[in-house]
């Protein structure tokens, strides 16, 4: 039979890349019967039969049941056809972004993991860092009463206002501007930002003091009074924005009382 362009269901099944089985169970529920029967009863499929076993492979992956493909068969018309592929094709669309999406938060905090690896906690460096794109968000308001948790929430929902299109499901941090970094006031951050290759503002590249600690989140005290001393001793001055993350948190690290803090003020060689 095979010299008449058909195939036997053991060929058939191996250069489809299904099972004997599965054809023998399309065969008994009418979805896809052999092109020919030779001797014996032998099933003999033609080659054109490849494309419908992967329209029906392809329809179950995208949640459709034997069923409804059946459904689809016994009453296809080149428009249902088309209908049915439209809807599938978005379907598929939807998920690719869904996945692209996933992908760009995994990168992100893998290489949030790796630029703490290896690192000296206990060392204060000066390092030329180079910009990152970043998801800015405004200045947060503590006025009547409201506190870091208020400012927080709308960070939360500002961004997912402003960018509805985009994966906003990346750890938080806090950055603080030179006058408060200058005035030592570092309770509350005057704004939020989160890493994305995605997003529209960025952290400059300039020169920063960068330096770690262990803890838990907002335990900070310590580290910046170390850091101010080694700016001071080493000649260098602050000149911008400080920015405090922690590369080792919580999805990395089971002990919430040893996650890893980094922070990097801007700073400058002292003049004169």
């Amino acid at each position: 039979m095979e010299d008449h362009g058909l195939f036997t269901i053991s060929d058939f099944a191996k250069l489809s890349r299904t099972t004997r089985d599965t054809l023998l169970y399309y065969d008994k529920i009418g979805l896809l019967s052999p092109a020919a029967r030779g001797e014996n009863n032998y099933r003999y499929y033609s080659s054109g039969q490849f494309t419908i076993v992967n329209v029906i492979r392809t329809l179950q992956e995208l949640g459709m049941t034997l069923d409804e493909i059946k459904n689809l068969k016994d009453q296809r018309t080149p428009e249902r056809a088309d209908e049915l592929f439209l809807r599938q094709i978005e379907r598929i669309d939807a998920t690719i972004n869904e996945w692209v999406r996933a992908r760009k938060l995994l990168f992100t905090l893998q290489k949030s993991i790796h630029s703490a690896l290896g690192v000296n906690e206990k060392e204060i460096a000066v390092q030329l860092l180079p910009a990152e794109a970043i998801i800015l968000g405004g200045l947060n308001d503590y006025s009547h009463g409201r506190d870091d948790m208020d400012a927080l929430l709308s960070f939360y929902i500002d961004t997912n206002e402003k960018y509805p299109d985009l994966n906003l499901n990346y750890p938080v941090w806090a950055t603080f501007s030179e006058e408060r970094v200058k005035s030592g006031n570092l309770v509350w951050p005057d704004r939020y930002y989160y890493y994305n290759p995605e997003g529209h503002d960025q952290r400059p590249a300039a020169l920063y003091a960068v330096g770690y600690q262990r803890g838990f989140y907002g335990q900070s005290g310590d580290l910046y009074r170390r850091m101010f001393d080694y700016i001071d001793k080493n000649d260098f001055e602050i000149c911008g924005n400080a920015y405090e993350e922690y590369p080792l948190n919580e999805v990395s690290v089971s002990d919430d009382t040893n996650y890893l803090m980094r922070v990097m003020i801007t700073v400058r060689k002292r003049k004169g």
